[in-house]
């Protein structure tokens, strides 16, 4: 029997994460070593799409997790735990997280293909993460140097930018001037 017809069978012909009919195929979830029953699914089309191109995401298409989370199948648990986190910041998806449980291992599988682990990510004094356009707040009086004046504690630095090659810098404009500042005396404005 085909992997195909294994996972029609085991999803009763529909996407095993929203539930759709149409456009069906193999989705071998990353990093997938052999493409098995084990760690493929079977998805539509629109799930796929928006999988792989995050900023085409609609945000209520994925209501449907709150079903397919409690799949018993490993690689549909995966799946729901890793689409839920990617949409966190909308909030329902973060209470439905802190009803999925996952074992050790499958845990660390969803886990494996987060944001690139390698990529350098900039953070600020209370360990959260920076990013380009972000606010900040000084923590401390910081000497400009060069510039002949001190940046106030509490003095707010808007549409940062991040140095690329150093996740201990961030770029932004003080009192009109762009000055680099180092991100352990920076708090990141919610």
């Amino acid at each position: 029997m085909s992997l195909e017809k294994e996972l029609r069978a085991r999803s009763n012909d529909s996407c095993e994460l929203c539930g759709a009919k149409d456009g069906l195929q193999v989705y071998a979830v990353p990093p997938s070593s052999n493409g098995t029953l084990a760690d493929s699914i079977l998805i539509c089309t629109t799930c796929q799409e928006q999988v792989e191109n995050p900023e085409k995401m609609d945000a209520n298409h994925w209501r449907c997790l709150n079903d397919s989370m409690w799949s018993t199948e490993p690689p549909v648990q995966v799946m729901s735990w890793r689409l839920l986190n990617r949409l966190r910041s909308e909030g329902w998806p973060a209470d439905l997280l802190d009803m999925l449980y996952l074992d050790e291992d499958n845990l660390a599988w969803a886990k494996s293909t987060e944001p690139d682990e390698n990529a350098v990510q900039h953070l600020d004094s209370n360990g959260a993460v920076l990013a380009a356009g972000d606010t900040v707040t000084l923590i401390k009086d910081l000497k400009v140097k060069g510039a002949n004046f001190v940046a106030k504690r509490g003095t707010a630095v808007r549409r940062i930018s991040l140095v690329a090659d150093n996740p201990g810098q961030i770029e932004g404009k003080v009192n009109g001037q762009q000055i680099v500042i180092l991100t352990e005396f920076v708090k990141k404005t919610k």
